[in-house]
């Protein structure tokens, strides 16, 4: 069996992470048209699907200064594909926000797909950086 890095355990978090952000959003945005028709249920899967996607983009951020701490000195290029994706990071983070304090259906649908293409986005450029 091979052996376990702190390297690796640092990935696995990150893409673990990544994954319950990511493809929470993508999961929640196609249940949502189907939860609609029962009064509440809507608001009710949103509010525990923040429960564990707010602490997973917690453990992205740490991560990510982790993983940058780990990198020494990258070319150019590296870090400004780093810059790009920390940037959709930041931007997916505050429309995740906007979209939890919305008051009108418009707002919510909005601010929902801003942040899931802006999560999208910071995905990609971190598998180009992988």
């Amino acid at each position: 069996m091979l052996a376990v890095t702190v390297d690796q355990v640092r990935i696995f978090l990150h893409v673990l992470a990544a994954t319950i952000w990511v493809g929470g959003q993508l999961t929640l945005g196609a249940l949502v048209p189907a939860l609609r028709g029962f009064e509440g249920v809507t608001k009710v899967a949103a509010g525990r699907f923040n429960m564990v996607a707010w602490p997973a983009f917690a453990v992205l951020f740490i991560t990510g200064i982790w993983n940058m701490t780990a990198l020494g000195d990258p070319d150019d290029a590296y870090r400004m594909t780093l810059n790009v994706k920390m940037g959709f990071v930041v931007l997916s983070g505050i429309a995740a926000f906007m979209h939890t304090r919305a008051n009108t259906k418009g707002a919510l649908a909005a601010w929902g797909a801003i942040g899931l293409l802006t999560a999208l986005a910071a995905l990609f450029f971190g598998v180009q950086l992988g």
